[in-house]
């Protein structure tokens, strides 16, 4: 945790720095650390009684509130707002009464959370959850210092400057890069493995569950003293000199690892000389750029989605030992000075944080290469994997049936570049950019009365309702009578994300290595197709008793990759199970998102062994999906000169198109959804 204590410390320090993103695993304190945040920032005077919380030294001349020339401030606590990942576009970014503004004229406006957070601390937990229409407002807000509310000609604007903190587990996905660019520092955090740490931690829980006042008592002074190093640290700050060689030195780090763009050289000159500052020091050393770098650049190289944050540490002592020459001499400690080593009274300082373990093998000195390594493993113990009668067993199978031994896991082929899926029809899904969908956000294609709070006018509409009726109404004068009714919302036609489910046979029939390979490259090449917009991406295979689930519903391409390694092939082929096994997956998933419509992809050579009429079941299951209108296409992968065709029945039952298993090469596996809705739209003609 003592890196993202430091983060937290020095962006307390120096809110230029631009904020934190705290990435690591539940339940290790991200939350409750960042909450303890606010107990530690300095105080702020505002106008009394500005919603907007105007400095009155230097008020905001376009706030709705104001003018505010010439007015005594009042000093309170600093804010920390809190964004939830559900939250509407009006409770971010305000909401403005559009009846009143059409009518009256008057900017009737209720300030939302980039208001609250103005001067103060916006914390997103799980930000990598939230929607694209809030990361877009975010975007703006962070980018310029000012939140705007604009519905159809009327506009608010007000300023909005905070420090933005986010925590994330990065197993339910990543965060998209423009929005990941605007966090200043991003920590890696992980639970302690040492039993006495672990104690000590669940110790002070029941302490303070017991009686949370007598122990906030019994760390008010260290809080205390932590407060006031923050403070003289602030004060410190301005006199902080960071020279011609410091300056080299970061230019330097932030060429050697090939990151975008100048703002990580800024974030990394920032972050150097808040360190500086919390070590009391007035000079920037060779220690404070190596740690800013490893706060600042992690998350800025390039590196693909299959490859671990972090920076190769050994690269970036190479880097600043070629400036020993140039180091300054560092200015004498006083009695009273911790130094850099101390980070407080937890001992969180510069030397105890930012220490990320080097990253060995593929992607460690920032130049990932284009496909990610895979390793083949041989299948856990248990599973058969070996030589002899009994390795040659699938589970749930006897020697004598003659079905294929279970063979190790198969490294997938390259990842290439996809094209866009479509799901057919209008859906009415999670904003995303892969199918037709009516959503929040896109071009306007209609009106409709609103269905709740009215947030998106269509002013034509309105006016065209509200006309016919301004004799009745007794309109005198050149304001436009408009009542609630008369109000007509927007219906956009955009994009939406959907879930493409994957059913794999394993088994040992049909080359299953050389299937499994290229099923693999397509999937991990979908997941990062699916990584850009904003897609659910599972996987299930079937073989030997039965099918599994493989890879769950997920958005996660590091997640995905780490499943997909490690799968087997080898025994049966129970075709049934793997279909009914589909159904289950997406009736849960529809309960859970019910907006979200899925693709099916079934990867198979259409045989079924083990059970009675295997044949029969299979085709049974294929009814059922179909028969709940399920979008699915058969990868028919039967070879040979003699071919039963049994994936095309399959394709029939199901309702899809069939294509061959070289068909799934990466021209042609991105556009299987093209043919899918071509049959729909001739099935419904």
């Amino acid at each position: 945790m003592d890196d993202m204590r430091l983060g937290l410390l020095l962006n307390a320090i120096s809110p230029s720095i631009g904020g934190v993103l705290v990435r690591g695993e539940k339940g290790t304190a991200k939350t409750t650390t960042v909450r303890a945040l606010s107990a530690l920032l300095p105080r702020v005077v505002t106008v009394p009684g500005c919603r907007f919380s105007c400095d009155p030294a230097a008020p905001d001349p376009t706030c709705p509130d104001g003018p505010h020339a010439g007015e005594e401030g009042d000093a309170r606590p600093a804010r920390m707002v809190e964004l939830p990942v559900g939250a509407s576009e009006d409770r971010l970014v305000g909401a403005l009464d559009i009846e009143r503004a059409l009518g009256e004229g008057v900017k009737a406006f209720e300030p939302g959370l980039l208001a609250a957070a103005h001067r103060g601390v916006l914390y997103v937990d799980e930000v990598n959850l939230l929607g694209d229409h809030l990361v877009d407002s975010l975007l703006d807000a962070a980018a310029t210092g000012v939140s705007s509310v604009e519905r159809e000609g009327v506009s608010v604007r007000h300023a909005s400057r905070f420090l933005l903190v986010g925590t994330m587990n990065p197993e339910e996905g990543e965060l998209r890069p423009q929005l990941l660019d605007r966090f200043g520092l991003t920590v890696e955090v992980a639970a302690s493995r040492e039993p006495d740490e672990r104690v000590e931690v669940v110790r002070r829980r029941l302490a303070f569950d017991e009686d949370p006042a007598a122990f906030a008592a019994k760390w008010a002074a260290e809080e205390e003293t932590l407060r006031e190093r923050i403070a003289a640290a602030r004060a410190l700050l301005p006199s902080v000199r960071l020279g011609d060689g410091a300056l080299r030195r970061i230019a330097a780090v932030c060429a050697g690892f090939e990151v975008d763009g100048m703002r990580a050289d800024i974030v990394t000159a920032r972050t150097a000389s808040a360190l500086a500052a919390w070590a009391g020091r007035t000079d920037v050393l060779t220690e404070d750029v190596r740690q800013a770098a490893l706060l600042s650049l992690p998350h800025r190289r390039r590196r693909n989605p299959f490859d671990a944050p972090g920076l190769d540490e050994d690269k970036l002592d190479e880097i600043l030992r070629q400036f020993e020459d140039d180091e300054p001499e560092p200015e004498p400690e006083g009695p009273d000075d911790d130094g850099p080593g101390d980070g407080g009274p937890e001992g969180g300082g510069p030397d105890g944080g930012g220490q990320q373990p080097p990253q060995d093998g593929p992607g460690s000195d920032g130049t990932p290469p284009d496909v990610p390594q895979q390793r083949q493993e041989p299948a856990e113990s248990g599973t058969g994997s070996g030589s002899g009668s009994e390795s040659a067993e699938a589970p749930g199978s006897a020697p004598a049936t003659g079905e294929a031994p279970e063979a190790p896991a198969v490294a997938a082929s390259a990842p290439f570049r996809t094209r866009r899926l479509d799901v057919p029809g209008l859906g009415e899904g999670a904003d995303g950019r892969r199918s037709r969908a009516r959503t929040a956000h896109g071009r306007t294609t209609g009106s409709r009365r609103p269905r709740g709070a009215l947030s998106r006018l269509h002013l034509a509409a309105t006016v065209q309702a509200a006309a016919p009726h301004q004799r009745v109404r007794g309109r005198s004068g050149p304001g436009l009578l408009v009542r609630r009714d008369d109000l007509r919302e927007a219906v956009r036609e955009g994009r939406e994300g959907n879930l493409v489910l994957f059913v794999v046979d394993a088994s040992g029939s049909m080359a299953a290595r050389k299937r499994m390979s290229a099923v693999k490259g397509a999937v991990l090449s979908l997941l990062l197709d699916a990584y850009q917009r904003r897609d659910k991406i599972g996987m299930i295979t079937f073989r030997g008793a039965g099918a599994e689930v493989a890879l769950p519903p997920t958005s996660s391409v590091d997640a995905g990759a780490a499943r997909l390694e490690k799968l087997p092939t080898g025994g049966r082929t129970p075709l049934a199970a793997g279909l009914l096994r589909a159904h289950e997956v997406l009736r849960v998933e529809r309960l859970r998102d019910p907006s979200r419509r899925p693709l099916l992809v079934v990867v198979t050579d259409g045989r079924a062994t083990g059970g009675p009429e295997p044949l029969q079941r299979a085709a049974r299951a294929a009814r059922l999906l179909a028969g709940e209108g399920t979008a699915s296409v058969v990868v028919d992968c039967e070879q040979g000169p003699v071919r039963l065709g049994l994936a095309a029945e399959l394709g029939r039952e199901l309702r899809g198109p069939v294509v061959t298993l070289d068909e799934l090469r990466a021209d042609s596996i991105s556009a299987l959804v093209h043919t899918v809705r071509t049959t729909h739209t001739r099935r419904a003609a």
